[in-house]
């Protein structure tokens, strides 16, 4: 595995975390509605729904034209990037989290922006589905009764 994917799990990890500290239940790499991948998708108790995109570095953040599909899918959009990431290429409009492998801090919050209610169920039910479907292939990964919904 390289490096720089290694690099780029620790911060997905130490989101998570911080995620969960939040009391946010979290599933990475969700396919969305619109064919995009969100690096995380997290459910909050109230029913509240973020995602964080992971940027690496600036090349990383700049070559990624597609991250405003997102905001049709969350509640709050958020960017997560490492300490020596510089802060100011990341859209005021968007939450800010730094992080690395262990852990992670909320240095701005996202701007509420609430679902509408068709959308919202449409993503609590993949949640719920996409959460269930992993559970059953690490619980029994010999059995793959079908491809993650």
């Amino acid at each position: 595995m390289s490096d720089a994917r290694d690099f780029t799990r620790g911060l997905c990890r130490g989101t998570t975390r911080l995620l969960a500290q939040q009391g946010f239940a979290t599933l990475t790499e969700v396919t969305l509605g619109n064919g995009r991948r969100a690096d995380i998708l997290a459910l909050g108790g109230a029913g509240e729904i973020r995602i964080v995109e992971i940027k690496s570095s600036p090349a990383d953040f700049r070559a990624d034209r597609k991250w405003h599909e997102y905001r049709h899918y969350c509640d709050r959009l958020y960017f997560a990037v490492a300490a020596q990431f510089d802060e100011a290429l990341i859209p005021a409009d968007c939450g800010l989290i730094r992080a690395d492998a262990w852990g992670a801090a909320l240095l701005r919050e996202a701007p509420l922006l609430l679902l509408p209610a068709p959308r919202r169920r449409a993503l609590l039910l993949r949640f719920a589905l996409l959460a269930g479907h992993r559970l059953n292939q690490f619980l029994d990964p010999q059995f793959n009764a079908a491809v993650e919904p």
